[in-house]
């Protein structure tokens, strides 16, 4: 199975900073988005509470969040981000795939737009 990247941007809620463009890692195991904690106060992002999630191997950390708008491949979404350590490789979430309506082609490796979403 490969890797899958999207060059994304996030902006604080208002536009008024930034952008943080970077190569994010699709990561369809991830809840929430995350970025270095540095690049997201650059842009402006407020930590708004904290939240505990369960890493890979088990173990749990607690991070501080924030809202943001996300930007890629010409659609924007807002949603909740992780105010990740120094040096994190940035991660694009599930919860912000689904809600722009993405999925990841397990054949190539790439991101697809599904077609309409079912609202019944």
């Amino acid at each position: 199975m490969g890797v899958t990247h999207v060059t994304t941007e996030v902006f604080n809620l208002a536009r008024t900073n930034g952008p943080y463009e970077s190569e994010f890692l699709v990561d369809t195991g991830s809840i929430d988005c995350m970025a270095p904690a540095e690049e997201l106060e650059k842009i402006g992002i407020q930590k708004e509470w904290k939240s505990v999630y369960e890493l890979a191997n088990g173990e749990e950390v607690e991070y501080e969040l924030g809202f943001v708008r996300v930007a890629f491949m010409g659609q924007e979404t807002v949603a909740q981000i992780i105010f990740g350590p120094r040096g994190t490789e940035p991660i694009l979430g599930v919860v912000v795939l689904e809600n722009m309506g993405f999925v990841v082609d397990p054949g190539s490796n790439q991101l697809k737009k599904l077609g309409a979403r079912p609202l019944k």
